[in-house]
């Protein structure tokens, strides 16, 4: 489903990803493991087309190599991203954050967000309120569930547990795996918190200095 090939990319003159080589089945989960700065978040960012390449290529099935395609063809392609940090519109309400994923995916609203609600049963009670009023734990539930409706075929999760309570964590993973399930959407997962990554996925690599140095089943 994905497929990366000695993937290289930097910051200004500084080499950030050495040689990242690794695949990706449909409807798997794989989590990236790695101390911060071993280079998970900028591998991430050069998948959805954030960070530009200098080697190597990027390819999704049914599409071939996407390297050099924009950040805004590769989500219509099904690149869904859930960044660090969420980056919801704080002033809309949770059911404008999430149509806007469902408008993106181009597909009929109601049907898409019935789904998201039904995985989250919070965001029903909270789909008339400010996104940037609510907890974190529902903010990730929003910001998890406006990736999804747009109906993506690879999920990148960017350290998804960042601020969140474990009791918290283990619902917002358990959700989303099922989603995958249901859905059959692979998942690419960041993660520093060990215990969460190997809940959401039933594999793991572990990247130092921007390479993958060991990859295993959990």
């Amino acid at each position: 489903m994905l497929d990366i090939a000695d993937l290289q990319a930097s910051y200004g003159p500084t080499r950030v990803l050495h040689g990242v080589t690794f695949s990706l089945g449909a409807g798997e989960a794989l989590a990236v493991l790695g101390r911060n700065g071993a280079g998970k978040t900028t591998l991430l960012k050069a998948i959805m087309g954030l960070v530009s390449v200098d080697g190597g290529s990027i390819a999704l099935q049914g599409h071939g190599d996407v390297t050099s395609v924009p950040v805004h063809r590769r989500a219509e392609l099904g690149i869904g991203y859930v960044p660090q940090g969420r980056r919801l519109f704080a002033r809309l309400t949770v059911e404008e954050n999430l149509a806007m994923g469902a408008a993106w995916a181009k597909r009929r609203g109601d049907s898409v967000l019935e789904e998201i609600y039904a995985a989250f049963p919070r965001l029903a009670e909270r789909r008339t309120q400010k996104a940037g009023t609510l907890s974190g734990g529902e903010q990730q539930m929003v910001a998890f569930g406006r990736a999804i409706a747009m109906r993506p075929s690879l999920l990148l999760l960017d350290e998804p547990s960042e601020g969140l309570a474990p009791v918290v964590v283990d619902r917002l993973i358990d959700s989303v795996v099922s989603l995958s399930r249901t859905l059959g959407f692979a998942i690419l997962i960041v993660e520093q918190n060990v215990s969460a990554a190997l809940e959401a996925a039933g594999e793991a690599m572990v990247m130092e200095r921007g390479a993958i140095v060991r990859r295993a089943r959990s």
